[in-house]
């Protein structure tokens, strides 16, 4: 293989997304042509931006990684990964629930997460949903609107995704309190970020079937994932819980049964055939 030839190539993906970011700086607020703005997404423009850098992204580099690690690690290896690092989530998600004055919820959360850290093994297999204890997402974003606090306009955070003013805000509290107190406190540099690493990937592989579907389709998927979120984030906010458990959120990994419901993929089984 010719080296040149391999330098060019990354030279030329590297210019393709640097582009795509110039893109959503110049953009502005306006649409694609044709469509009606949406007053809660005032910038549409630089978002569409920002999400085609997302995408571009994800397709090149971040789902190819992901849907290695799916088919290298078995399924169950896969699932005991991915439930860990969301019971290490429940430690902020009941923090955030006494934050927020629902004290019920916060003793629930504790609950699950002293359940599955014992008798699932360090949060490996998740009992407590298996006894009919379902997680609560919660997090700084959620706080912030329970303390009234209004969303502020809709955004797209480069590589995050689907986000707004306040929740923008609270994704900063949510990196510091959760991921960076838990896992950063792990002294060792390279053990602690190949466990970012591992976070990472095992989020984005438990949407590869979701996203697929979404892309398969949504006529569009900017418009599709924008106005889920906008709604599941409502719901948390006025602690609605019966209808958060029912509304998707397609960047979210933490809701990704409510997304298999939403787009009528009934087993995992079903959506492995299909994606094949």
């Amino acid at each position: 293989m010719n080296p040149h030839s391999s330098t060019f190539k990354r030279s030329s993906a590297i210019t393709r997304l640097a582009g795509i970011a110039a893109v959503a700086l110049v953009t502005g607020c306006a649409g694609p042509a044709g469509t009606i703005p949406n007053p809660n997404d005032p910038w549409e423009g630089s978002n569409r931006a920002i999400y085609q850098f997302n995408d571009e992204f994800d397709k090149g580099i971040l789902r190819p990684v992901s849907e290695l690690y799916a088919f290298v690690m078995p399924q169950p290896v896969r699932t005991c990964i991915h439930n860990m690092f969301m019971n290490l989530g429940e430690i902020w998600s009941a923090i955030n629930s006494t934050l927020q004055g629902r004290h019920e919820d916060a003793i629930n959360t504790w609950g699950r997460f002293m359940l599955n850290t014992t008798l699932g093994v360090g949060g490996c297999i998740d009992v407590a949903s298996a006894n009919g204890a379902k997680r609560i997402p919660n997090d700084f974003g959620v706080t912030l609107g329970v303390w009234g606090l209004s969303p502020g306009p809709y955004v797209v955070l480069p590589f995050i995704g689907a986000s707004s003013v306040r929740d923008t805000v609270g994704t900063a509290a949510n990196f510091t309190f959760n991921q960076i107190d838990v896992i950063g406190s792990i002294s060792d540099v390279a053990w602690r970020n190949s466990i970012y690493g591992v976070e990472v990937v095992s989020r984005r592989e438990a949407l590869l079937d979701v996203s697929k579907t979404v892309d398969r389709t949504a006529l569009d998927p900017y418009s599709f994932i924008r106005d889920a979120y906008l709604q599941r984030r409502n719901a948390q906010v006025l602690g609605n819980k019966a209808l958060v458990q029912t509304l998707p959120n397609y960047d979210d990994d933490e809701a990704v049964e409510e997304d298999k419901k939403a787009l009528g993929m009934d087993s995992p089984k079903q959506t492995t055939k299909e994606s094949k």
